[in-house]
């Protein structure tokens, strides 16, 4: 009777698994972008995403924060500009590991809290960070919508 039991449990295990990663899978399919972004930031949810610019979703979504509401992200569609392992800000005298710039303006993807709000730029975590930085190149279309 306990290796009847431990079969049952064992098949009932393996069929949630195989529904969660289903609805994993399908949760995260697709973006709020366009599907040329290579990188997709929401900011009324606080998600961003990394794409094969075709529409399928390689990475995230993640959390981040993004800008104060007196130093908004901007929206729209950008371009990578340029990439700083260890940029640091002296206008707003601080690090900002791993980021990647995306406007004309100064605006990055970075390392940073996620639990404050920025001057702008997209918080990622460490490793969300590190994802960003090695996955976005100059050129690729990011895409920040509301």
């Amino acid at each position: 009777m306990n290796r009847r039991m431990i079969a049952l449990l064992g098949g009932v295990a393996a069929m949630a698994g195989t529904l969660a990663f289903a609805g994993t899978a399908e949760a995260a399919s697709s973006t709020p972008c366009g599907a040329a972004a290579k990188a997709c930031v929401q900011r009324s949810s606080n998600t961003a995403w990394l794409t094969d610019g075709a529409g399928h979703v390689t990475y995230g979504g993640v959390p981040i924060t993004v800008g104060l509401a007196k130093y908004p992200t901007p929206l729209g569609t950008f371009h990578v500009q340029y990439k700083d392992i260890d940029h640091y800000s002296k206008q707003f005298n601080g690090p900002m590991p791993y980021s990647v710039f995306f406007t004309n303006t100064g605006v990055a993807f970075h390392q940073g809290s996620l639990k404050v709000k920025s001057h702008g730029c997209v918080h990622l975590s460490h490793a969300a960070a590190v994802t960003f930085y090695n996955s976005l190149h100059p050129g690729d279309v990011v895409q920040v919508v509301p």
